[in-house]
């Protein structure tokens, strides 16, 4: 029995330190893992995206054939190599793979940090993270929704007599960044709340750095976006400045819960202070009286 008791005892997997303190090994071990299971989410995805890829290609070309209808400009997909009708279909395969997959790889990242963290700050993060899987999903939708009306935007400029020969390459890259600089705008919000949940960012720094933020917000819109046109533009930077105001307002009235009470802050290893002592003595001699 003993020698049984010792076999299991040897190849059982090594307990986790409680304080989630891993050695560099540990952490390159815990990376490769997360890695994995993110990419495996997207290649299973992937290969969803694969099989149905006439179906999402009908899909995705709906805005740009919407927007010449409209425009009555004269726009159409084309092949310009070889290789093309297999690249395409790879392509949007790995575009649904990444998109459908991001509550995998989003939780990955969170069970990657989340070692580090305290208990008080798992808690944070783990509501912030949850919260990260619908943002960035609004944030494609978003996307979807302003394609029409930047390929309408464009078409307009398109002289009468000249017709607009696209490469599905470029339209699928169109596509593919577009919607993944929205999805990780709305992404923003979310780890500005969570750096102030762990205690790294306060309010009163975001408060003074609003106009920069609001600046770089801005110049990530132009530079990000695929079209750099005003419309893309404003509908991608407004609702990103709409929620770092957001953002900065949950920041502020947690940092004001925070402050009023000393010990919801504290980490494991750091002293309760005297005054919050003699504080819980004298609210537990009055619960005594």
């Amino acid at each position: 029995m003993a020698t049984i008791i010792g076999r299991r005892g040897k190849g059982s997997r090594p307990e986790r330190d409680p304080e989630g303190r891993m050695t560099l090994t540990e952490h390159l071990r815990e990376l490769r893992s997360r890695l994995f299971k993110s990419a495996l989410a997207v290649l299973l995805f992937g290969i969803i995206g694969f099989v149905f890829h006439e179906q999402i290609m009908e899909f995705l070309l709906d805005p740009m054939l919407e927007a010449a209808e409209r425009t009555g400009a004269d726009a159409r997909p084309t092949y310009q190599q070889a290789t093309d009708p297999l690249i395409v279909p790879m392509t949007i395969a790995m575009w649904t793979g990444v998109m459908l997959g991001a509550p995998v790889w989003i939780y990955q990242i969170w069970g990657f940090i989340t070692p580090a963290l305290y208990a008080n700050e798992k808690k944070w993060a783990l509501a912030v993270v949850g919260a990260a899987v619908p943002m960035f999903a609004a944030g494609v939708v978003l996307a979807l929704w302003v394609m029409p009306k930047a390929w309408e935007f464009l078409l307009n400029f398109t002289p009468d007599d000249i017709s607009n020969y696209i490469t599905f390459r470029d339209y699928l890259s169109f596509v593919l960044r577009l919607t993944l600089v929205f999805g990780v705008g709305f992404l923003l919000p979310i780890f500005i709340v969570l750096l102030n949940a762990v205690g790294v960012l306060r309010h009163e720094t975001l408060s003074s750095a609003r106009r920069w933020v609001i600046v770089g917000i801005f110049v990530f819109g132009a530079v990000a976006t695929p079209t750099g046109d005003p419309v893309t533009l404003m509908l991608l930077a407004t609702p990103m400045w709409l929620l770092f105001e957001a953002a900065v307002l949950i920041c502020r009235i947690w940092d004001r819960r925070r402050d009023s009470d000393p010990i919801a802050n504290l980490s494991p290893d750091e002293a309760t202070p005297d005054d919050a002592l003699d504080r819980i003595g004298r609210v537990d001699d009055e619960d005594d009286s």
